[in-house]
């Protein structure tokens, strides 16, 4: 499990006082990238490799209002694996600290492309290697 620190802006705040529903897809986004960077496969450089990711599916599931200027995390773990494609889990918790309150699930699936041309491509070895196993977070 990789943890992304997300410390709330005033513009991602609604006119209810919480984050803004869209936001999260961009928490999860920023988060992926930094889980790869984490597993050792920095963005450009999966790029550079000539692979790319796109999102296909995406599920939010909402718990607990969060707040501007609320510090929370953005754990991300991957949950799954198939031929073209791999599930990625996040939560959002109020802090990094073991038991914190869970404010909001996520699970989005996302497709392995050729960078360029935008067409399916196997699972490389590099992004398997730097997903990890699979340890789905709920």
């Amino acid at each position: 499990m990789f943890s992304f620190p997300v410390t709330v802006r005033y513009m991602e705040v609604d006119a209810q006082g919480v984050v803004f529903n869209g936001w999260y897809l961009t928490y999860f986004d920023e988060a992926m990238a930094g889980f790869f960077n984490h597993g050792g496969l920095p963005y450009q450089a999966m790029l550079d490799a000539g692979f790319d990711v796109q999102l296909v599916r995406s599920e939010i599931d909402y718990k607990a209002g969060v707040r501007w200027g609320d510090p929370i995390v953005v754990n991300v773990s991957a949950s799954r694996f198939g031929r073209t494609s791999f599930v990625l889990d996040f939560q959002v918790r109020r802090s990094a600290e073991p038991g914190a309150e869970v404010c909001t699930n996520g699970r989005t699936v996302y497709v392995v492309v050729h960078a360029k041309e935008h067409t399916k491509r196997e699972i490389p070895d590099l992004i398997r290697n730097a997903l990890g196993e699979p340890d789905p977070l709920f």
